[in-house]
């Protein structure tokens, strides 16, 4: 007997292939036998969603056709930082988004604002700080190398007392800063810059876990701003706040917690784990952190500079689901992490299931990698999608 499983409990042969076309309609569901939504728990069904991220946007300096900075004579000038790309890449995709930061008030400043509002981000709770706010009154900017085959991409960061570094929060109202929305982004990048932007990013998440707001946090470790300890121990104080948590470091996740020298549950796993290693660290953050309800990484595999495979693991309402496998060229690696986050935060938003939310949430970095810039600036879901079901045919 041929049959196809529609729920939970029913089964219906297909033996009589003449009567299917009849049977999808008498369930209601003719044009899609396994829609990508589900009810998701996280939103708390709460409809429209309005999203809200902190943290800093950089002048970014490239020089073009893959030359070294040391060579180069001319820099193409973009701008972009991981809170802003997340916050770009959903406003593309139809999200209501907003991002708060503090910029100087100068033609830099307000240049890196206008490409965010040109890409339908609200800007609104923007600073734009005076000289006396923050007296060295500069925007942060880094320097990209962009690798070629077997040469890898390099950072410069120029970002040392920009203004967002500088600017008292003391004075800054986060409770009304976060009134109105249903969904907060922070990552492990803001705290690393400077001791006002670590308090800022605990103030905000605990006012932010006391309005019942989403909360998700990328800990995106950066050797050039902090050391490893330092980020573990500030990225485990973020923790009990989390609701959806990207990447499994930098964190504490201690064997033992009255006994450190233990070590860590993550220690001796690998940068490209196995499934059963995977579900076994997601066990035992859930397991120390139950406000956690999705957890979520992507896994690179670099075969040059040039060429790189991805996949991810999501855990999510008690079971780790392993994504496909995609290998593609690199045109801009940059941002392809914030892609990632960007496209699960999205998939979570529009309720799809676990199998299509991790699928999504890779093919949305993989297409980034297509493209310059940091921010995955792609405003048609279909292509995502299809990219998703690894369908690369023309769209006419």
């Amino acid at each position: 007997m041929r049959s196809i499983l529609l729920c939970e409990n029913d089964i219906i042969d297909l033996d009589d292939i003449n009567h299917f076309s009849d049977i999808l309609k008498s369930i209601g569901n003719e044009k899609e036998i396994f829609p990508m939504e589900h009810k998701n728990p996280i939103t708390k069904g709460c409809g429209k969603d309005e999203f809200i991220t902190i943290g800093e946007i950089m002048l970014r300096l490239t020089p073009p056709n893959y030359e070294k900075i040391r060579m180069t004579t001319n820099f193409e000038a973009s701008y972009g930082g991981s809170e802003a790309n997340i916050a770009l890449a959903l406003a593309n995709l139809g999200v209501e988004s907003t991002f708060f930061t503090v910029v100087p008030n100068n033609s830099l400043g307000k240049s890196a604002i206008r490409l965010l509002r040109s890409n339908d981000v609200h800007c609104t709770p923007v600073i734009l700080s005076t000289p006396e706010e923050t007296p060295t009154h500069r925007l942060g900017s880094y320097y990209l190398e962009t690798g070629y085959g077997i040469r890898p991409s390099k950072v410069i960061y120029d970002r040392k007392h920009s203004a967002i570094t500088e600017y008292d929060f003391s004075k800054l109202d986060i409770d009304a800063l976060l009134d109105g929305y249903t969904w907060l982004h922070m990552s492990g990048i803001t705290p690393a810059l400077a001791p006002n932007c670590r308090e800022l990013t605990i103030n905000v998440l605990k006012k932010a876990r006391e309005k019942g707001i989403t909360i998700s946090f990328d800990g995106n470790f950066r050797s050039k701003l902090w050391s490893w300890e330092e980020a573990r121990d500030f990225c485990s104080e973020c923790l009990p706040y989390v609701d959806v948590l990207l990447g499994i470091e930098p964190y504490h996740l201690w064997k033992d917690e009255s006994d450190h020298k233990k070590g860590d549950v993550k220690d001796g796993i690998p940068l490209q784990p196995t499934y059963e290693q995977q579900d076994e660290i997601n066990q035992a953050f859930v397991k120390r952190y139950p406000n956690i309800k999705c957890i979520a990484r992507h896994v690179r595999y670099a075969h040059s500079g040039s060429e790189n495979s991805l996949k991810a693991f999501l855990w999510y309402e008690d079971h780790t689901f392993e994504s496909k496998l995609y290998t593609f060229t690199i045109l801009d690696r940059v941002g392809g992490g914030d892609a990632f986050a960007s496209g699960l935060i999205y998939a979570m938003m529009h309720d799809y299931k676990p199998m299509d939310m991790v699928n999504f949430a890779v093919a949305s970095s993989v297409i980034k990698h297509t493209i310059r810039g940091d921010a995955n600036i792609t405003d048609d879901v279909e292509s995502i999608k299809n990219l998703m079901n690894m369908n690369y045919d023309i769209k006419r």
